[in-house]
């Protein structure tokens, strides 16, 4: 028998940890069975520290849910562990719906990548070709059809729209005056 000092005298567990709050037990479950890691020991210590620092433990209690926890060897042996404290750190054993994180401590949401209007570039190819030939026109009504879809589509691309724009009224006056002087 040990003699625990938060509670009542009891016989040592066969492998050499014992439950840390007498009475209260988690039923054998396929999450109370399952063998803990590292790095739930660590969430449970977290929690039986701060236990201890808002006076919830005695010295002499820390120290033993500590050592108890370093031998812990299941989530339902470190879950008794702090069974008697308010929840911490600890998480809640695996195939349980987890908690979702408040929004509060959430990274901000990464800037959305607006996709470039193909339209806009067409527009802008046309627009720079327009002087060779007479994709000029093309140049026009592609502009203007992608200055309406990136409006409409909170899209990128309205300075190739633009240019290709400027550039195919710029090839469409010459071809313009080019035929024009050609009659003449």
């Amino acid at each position: 028998m040990s003699v625990q000092p938060w509670g009542e005298s009891r016989p040592a567990h066969p492998h050499g940890h014992r439950p840390a709050v007498p009475g209260w037990q988690p039923a054998p479950s396929p999450q109370t069975t399952m063998r803990a890691s590292h790095a739930d020991r660590d969430r449970t210590v977290d929690v039986l520290k701060a236990g201890f620092a808002e006076g919830r433990l005695s010295a002499e209690e820390y120290e033993q849910r500590h050592e108890a926890a370093a031998l812990a060897r299941t989530y339902g042996e470190l879950a008794a562990l702090v069974a008697d404290l308010p929840a911490g750190p600890m998480v809640a054993p695996p195939l349980q719906a987890v908690q979702p994180v408040p929004a509060t401590f959430l990274p901000p949401p990464a800037p959305q990548v607006r996709p470039t209007n193909v339209l806009a570039v067409v527009s802008l190819v046309c627009g720079l070709t327009g002087f060779l030939a007479l994709p000029a026109v093309g140049a026009v009504v592609t502009g203007h059809i992608a200055r309406a879809q990136i409006r409409e589509r909170n899209m990128n691309g309205d300075g190739a729209a633009v240019l290709g724009l400027v550039l195919g009224y710029l090839g469409t006056a010459f071809w313009a005056l080019m035929i024009l002087l050609g009659i003449a």
